[in-house]
């Protein structure tokens, strides 16, 4: 009775999931999987680094799932991103010159170089450059003794897609969308539709560390 009730529980919340992505999301929702995928996303960059992080208990649900499935695409992409530049999403505490005890330092930091990757547009290779950021600055915090800083940045990454990504999210039809990109793989790279945000993030970077250092 207990693999039936399992299995039954299963089926329901497989329902649930599919529902979610079969209509059009709620901003609620958008926001929700966005911690979701950000707190995989860290989670994949922490085990990457060699660092002990217990798995997120609200992180995305099975591989095989709609949201599985993005954060899969998600997590690819953004190998393909920190491939292309390395140097811009390593030691992103160090770039802004801030210091990761400070809980509203790291809030104010992440979210000023949110702004500055989104002050012209939207376009999924910012958004993977946006998480890219968020993992990085979590290896940072982590690897300095400051792992509680980890939760501020994925609630942070929520704060900002609901004020400025929800509505562009919903236009798309969710983040279900993202699976839908097609990365050219020539080793150019001259079409790749990624570089554009692997070269300007550099540049949001420096031009976040002036906004800090002018705010102090």
């Amino acid at each position: 009775m207990k693999g039936m009730d399992v299995l039954r529980r299963s089926s329901v919340f497989a329902a649930e999931v599919m529902e979610v992505f079969d209509r059009s999301p709620t901003d609620k929702e958008l926001v929700s999987q966005a911690k979701a995928l950000c707190r995989d996303y860290i989670h994949s960059r922490l085990n990457r680094a060699g660092i002990g992080w217990s798995k997120p208990e609200h992180g995305v649900s099975a591989p095989g799932s709609a949201l599985g499935e993005v954060s899969s695409v998600l997590l690819w992409l953004g190998d393909e991103l920190e491939y292309l530049r390395p140097n811009v999403y390593r030691n992103v505490a160090r770039q802004l010159n801030i210091p990761v005890a400070s809980e509203n330092v790291v809030s104010d930091a992440f979210l000023a170089v949110a702004a500055e990757i989104f002050s012209t547009g939207v376009t999924w290779g910012k958004v993977v450059s946006l998480y890219a950021v968020a993992g990085a600055l979590a290896v940072d915090c982590v690897r300095h003794g400051h792992p509680a800083i980890v939760h501020t940045i994925v609630d942070c990454l929520g704060e900002f897609v609901r004020k400025s990504l929800v509505s562009w999210l919903k236009r798309r039809g969710g983040w279900v969308d993202i699976t839908k990109c097609v990365v050219n793989t020539d080793p150019s790279f001259h079409s790749h539709w990624l570089v554009s945000a692997a070269n300007t993030c550099g540049h949001y970077l420096k031009t976040v560390v002036f906004y800090v250092l002018r705010e102090k």
